[in-house]
């Protein structure tokens, strides 16, 4: 298992519209082989800073599977928008 993390930038403002828009998305990554599950989490102390994890059995499953599949395109038309800058991904393995 390997999870994704990136931090989501949302522009000022936006975060109401962006986490709609992430609930039409869920659907679309849960979909995708090799999924496990995903956390949105809202930066406490921070307006419009998230954390994004996915669980996922490889990093091919992301990146080769779901990034080069129709449902990311999708999902970079619903959520691609929101972000200032677009965010770094990085994958970490099991824990120590």
């Amino acid at each position: 298992m390997v999870l994704e993390h990136a931090l989501l930038h949302v522009r000022p403002g936006r975060e109401a519209a962006f986490e709609a828009a992430m609930q039409q998305a869920r659907p679309l990554i849960s979909a995708s082989p090799g999924f496990l599950g995903i956390e949105v989490r809202p930066a406490s102390e921070k307006a419009g800073l998230y954390l994004l994890l996915v669980r996922w059995d490889s990093i091919a499953d992301h990146r080769d599977g779901f990034r080069r599949s129709d449902r990311y395109s999708q999902w970079r038309i619903l959520l691609h928008d929101f972000y200032d800058p677009m965010p770094d991904v990085a994958y970490f393995g099991e824990p120590l």
